[in-house]
This record gives structure tokens, C-alpha cells and sequence, in this order.
């Protein structure tokens, strides 16, 4: 096992903790938030940082990264090696893969698909950028 939940928080989420160094992350480290261990994988170095939440049926894994402020929840994937951060939302059927980047305020949203080497910060609403 590379994390551990922490106890629950008035959020109804709990901390991540690292048992093992991979990664950028340390043994010891405290991570993001996680409502349950269906929410990260405990394979690869796929990780939650800061105050970032992973809720519902979401999923992180792979070498995937989720942090600043960022929420990711509903049925969404973060997985390969792509990063969601900032004050970013991503929910629904959402899946941002590979290389992709999304960041900034960006809402990422419904049945949208991120993926290869793209950036995407801003708003995406019903699969159109505004």
C-alpha cells in the first residue's frame, strides 16, 4: 500500500498519507482529500495534493496528478500521466488522459474528453470552450 485515509473531516472527506516515498511524494507527506480508496489508486504515483478533492465515483490513477484547489468528482477520470490543478473542476463522464493539462478556472464538465498533450484552462460548458 502506498497511502492511508486519514480520519474523516467536516467535509466528510479524509487526507491522504503516503506509507512509501514515490514520486515527488514523501513517506509522511499529507495529500488532498478522498472519499473513499476507490478514489485513487493505490498503483503508480498517482496522487491528490494540497486541499484538491476526489469525491463520488471519480478516479485517479496511473501517474496522474490532482492538486491546488482542484475537484474532481461525479463518474470523472484523471489518469495516464495527465494534471488537474488550480481552481479546476472536472465531474460527469469527464476523462482528462495522457499528457493532458487542465488548470486555471477551468470546468471541465458532462461527457468532455481531454486528452494527448492539451491545455485547456478556462470554461468548457456542454463540450464548447467559452
Amino acid at each position: 500500500m502506498k497511502y492511508k485515509l486519514g480520519n474523516k473531516e467536516g467535509n466528510g472527506l479524509c487526507r491522504v498519507i503516503a506509507l512509501i516515498s514515490f514520486s515527488d511524494v514523501k513517506a509522511g507527506d499529507v495529500g488532498g482529500y478522498i472519499e473513499s480508496e476507490k478514489n485513487l489508486s493505490q498503483e503508480g504515483d498517482c496522487w491528490v495534493y494540497n486541499n484538491a478533492q476526489v469525491s463520488g465515483y471519480a478516479q485517479v490513477y496511473g501517474n496522474a496528478k490532482v492538486y491546488g484547489n482542484a475537484r474532481v468528482y461525479g463518474t470523472a477520470c484523471v489518469c495516464d500521466n495527465a494534471w488537474v490543478f488550480g481552481n479546476t473542476q472536472v465531474f460527469g463522464n469527464a476523462q482528462v488522459n495522457e499528457n493532458a493539462r487542465v488548470f486555471g478556472n477551468a470546468r471541465d464538465s458532462e461527457n468532455a474528453r481531454v486528452s494527448g498533450t492539451a491545455l485547456v484552462y478556462g470554461t468548457i460548458r456542454d463540450g464548447e470552450i467559452v
